[in-house]
């Protein structure tokens, strides 16, 4: 990990009696200015950032991107939509944090694989819901973000909130509006921001019809979205090392086509 400097458990936002924490790396003389605050998975039941540091932390900051893992709150600690309203906090912490963290507060990107693929793109479509804020710091911060990146997320649990493993994130009863508001695929109008989606077409877990089915609303929307299917490939594919390399080079390709670093005036 040449230059590349790591901060780790670096508390962005208390939450009641919860510090929610960061992991940060920072990237050498390449140095973009560009931050990726990225949530992992876990079906809600984790919330493991320590696992997003080989498989995208430290190749992402190779690449010249300040790349900040994060946790959130899971089922056991919190209901819905706490879940989302720690995102936000996390893209507020690091818009206001900006200048400390060597990146433009105008170009953040959001990303997320699995259930935070489904906080990820639920942000992204919902800047300043008053319900997903929150009351996690920076506010009146804006929660925007210039693209977001989704990896093998949840687009829509209407068909599986009423689930008993879900009970605990949604309630027994979960109205039906409440599950719509809960699934990106139902945020999707022509102010999305650009958008990236990753997808194993023989996932297990998170069928590809999820990934699938946003690609076409967002194409509908006339939004910039980019999908790639790896053809065999089930749930978390991507730990290996050359789908590792793979997706990371396809989300730094995408970033500089529709985030790009102002040129320097000369």
């Amino acid at each position: 990990m040449p230059n590349i400097r790591i901060e780790t458990d670096v508390v962005a936002t208390t939450v009641g009696d919860r510090d929610l924490k960061v992991d940060i790396f920072y990237p050498g003389e390449n140095a973009n200015g560009l931050g990726i605050v990225f949530l992992p998975g876990g079906g809600f039941r984790i919330a493991n950032k320590a696992g997003l540091h080989e498989r995208y932390a430290t190749r992402m900051a190779e690449k010249g991107y300040v790349f900040i893992a994060t946790e959130y709150r899971v089922m056991d600690d919190a209901p819905w939509p706490a879940q989302i309203q720690d995102a936000k906090a996390f893209i507020r912490w690091a818009r206001a944090n900006a200048k400390d963290l060597g990146i433009d507060p105008d170009r953040i990107i959001l990303g997320g694989a699995s259930a935070g693929g489904q906080l990820s793109l639920l942000a992204a479509g919902t800047p300043g819901k008053a319900e997903f804020e929150g009351d996690g710091g920076n506010a009146g911060v804006s929660s925007a973000v210039a693209a977001v990146i989704g990896v093998y997320p949840v687009t829509d649990v209407t068909n599986r909130g009423q689930d008993e493993s879900r009970k605990k994130l949604y309630g027994r009863n979960p109205s039906a509006e409440m599950l719509k508001a809960a699934s990106p695929v139902f945020q999707v109008t022509s102010d999305f921001p650009p958008t990236m989606l990753v997808h194993g077409t023989a996932d297990t877990q998170v069928d590809y019809s999820n990934s699938m089915r946003i690609f076409q609303a967002l194409e509908e929307a006339g939004v910039p979205v980019d999908l790639y299917l790896y053809a065999g490939q089930d749930h978390i594919f991507d730990r290996e090392p050359m789908f590792a390399d793979a997706v990371c080079d396809a989300m730094a390709l995408f970033i500089e086509r529709y985030v790009p670093v102002p040129a320097t005036a000369g």
